[in-house]
């Protein structure tokens, strides 16, 4: 299923072209090679296609989890590694964060715009 390009849709293929500088730049020092990967991929294929595909919807999930730091912690990842690195008083990381509360905003903006849900933040990203 693809979700239609709806007014919100549109705000959150915007926000992502406006941001894709930073949003590389986030995924880079929070999710090292692997996540800047993940995020430079999600950009193409959303620039071509401009459509929430399934795979789309699910590296936005795992784009939100990764800003959101849903692995620090765990020991094995390179999440916690990564996030080890950055001092808390650096003003990246306030910026870090408006960035990942923005990528929220618009994620639930489509939710609420939706018929059924789009974003599942159960499934494993």
């Amino acid at each position: 299923m693809n979700t239609t390009l709806t007014p919100a849709v549109r705000e959150l293929l915007e926000f992502l072209c406006v941001h894709n500088e930073a949003l590389q730049n986030a995924a880079f020092l929070l999710g090292g090679a692997p996540g800047l990967r993940r995020i430079q991929s999600l950009i193409d294929r959303l620039t071509s296609t401009r459509h929430l595909s399934r795979k789309a919807r699910q590296d936005l999930v795992g784009l939100y989890r990764l800003l959101s730091l849903e692995n620090v912690g765990y020991p094995d990842t390179i999440e916690t590694a990564c996030f080890a690195i950055l001092d808390p008083e650096d003003p990246i990381v306030e910026d870090l964060c408006l960035l990942t509360d923005h990528l929220r905003d618009h994620m639930d903006a489509v939710e609420t715009e939706a018929v059924l849900p789009v974003f599942d933040f159960g499934i494993a990203a």
